[in-house]
């Protein structure tokens, strides 16, 4: 009998014996920097929309993947740290999504992979020799045209045609020390020179107001009150971006229709929006990382140009506001806020 049980044991280790050679080797976990210029709260519905993109791929946090997260709290000083931080951490590549922060990063690192989810013009500002082919580290979707910001005006005219007198409100350190010099790098310097064209077809008048900083806010809008400004459009920036709640309510306050970037401040209480739906590019920006982590290079993945626009309006602000927003622009909303 011992010697039969010794012959069944060695029998099973020999068959078995393949099985343990060929046993697969543990699930590589990649590893993700995600730059993010304002704050969690802030960036909450974005950041969710570029993870959902990672979970149709096959992706999972603490399976497959794992994420550096790094928040600027709407302060574009910290980026350049920031940046820094996670190129040290040696992650497989970084995502951002504005200009402040490619910037940033382009200045941190040549070789770390970098997909942007929304910037404005990523060739004149120097991050990509084309769409078609970046040709360095950083590829990714465009944001903002400047076709877009020539709407904003437009639409603010036609939901509002008593206003002509309007307060572009932005963050541009170009412009606040020379808001006329014709040519810049800098995104927002560039949509006020197509808005300043946009107004002068629809017999607008657009009043340019610069702050460097949050701290500036508040005494903008006094400005726009002392210029007689009837409406206010915001430019995109990380700054307005995290003081969205904060603005809309002065621009209520001081009962003046707005226009933004976005349908986060039309949900914060702005009066419309016309932009990019820049949930569905966080979503494609997935896309993107995981191209690059299966072997691609960013050098040669074109850049995205934005295929889905959204117009948002907040009938419960124009209600307070005394305004009616008319048929034929509710009727081309994609979001209505009653």
């Amino acid at each position: 009998m011992t010697s039969r049980r010794a012959f069944l044991v060695a029998s099973i280790a020999a068959t078995a014996s393949p099985f343990i050679g060929a046993a697969q080797p543990p699930t590589k976990i990649w590893r993700i920097g995600y730059l993010g210029p304002v704050s969690p709260s802030g960036g909450a519905r974005l950041l969710e929309s570029f993870r959902q993109g990672l979970r149709e791929l096959g992706y999972a946090e603490g399976q497959n993947i794992s994420i550096d997260y790094r928040w600027a709290e709407g302060r574009p000083d910290r980026l350049p740290a920031l940046a820094v931080e996670l190129t040290q951490l040696k992650v497989d590549v970084i995502v951002t999504y504005n200009n402040a922060g490619v910037g940033a990063l382009q200045r941190a690192t040549q070789t770390i992979p970098i997909v942007f989810a929304s910037v404005g013009d990523p060739v004149g500002s120097g991050y990509a020799a084309s769409l078609a082919r970046p040709g360095g580290n950083i590829t990714g979707l465009t944001g903002l045209s400047e076709e877009v910001s020539r709407k904003w005006i437009e639409l603010l005219r036609e939901a509002v045609p008593t206003v002509s007198r309007v307060a572009i409100l932005t963050v541009s350190r170009t412009l606040a020390v020379n808001p006329d010099r014709r040519e810049c790098s800098d995104q927002n310097c560039r949509l006020w020179y197509v808005i300043q064209s946009a107004a002068e077809a629809v017999k607008a008048m657009p009043q340019l107001h610069t702050i460097v900083g949050p701290d500036e806010i508040e005494g903008a809008f006094a400005n726009f009150i002392k210029d007689r400004a009837q409406g206010v459009i915001v430019l995109p920036h990380a700054v307005t971006n995290a003081n969205r709640a904060r603005i809309a309510s002065l621009a209520a306050e001081h009962r003046l229709p707005g226009m933004y970037p976005d349908s986060e401040y039309v949900e914060a209480g702005g009066l419309m929006s016309y932009g990019p739906n820049y949930s569905d590019q966080h979503r494609r920006a997935a896309i993107f990382v995981d191209k690059i982590l299966k072997g691609a290079k960013p050098a040669d993945l074109p850049i995205e140009q934005p295929t889905k626009f959204e117009l948002a309006i907040n009938l419960k602000t124009a209600k307070a506001l005394d305004l009616t927003i008319p048929k034929s622009l509710l009727v081309r909303a994609d979001e209505v806020i009653q």
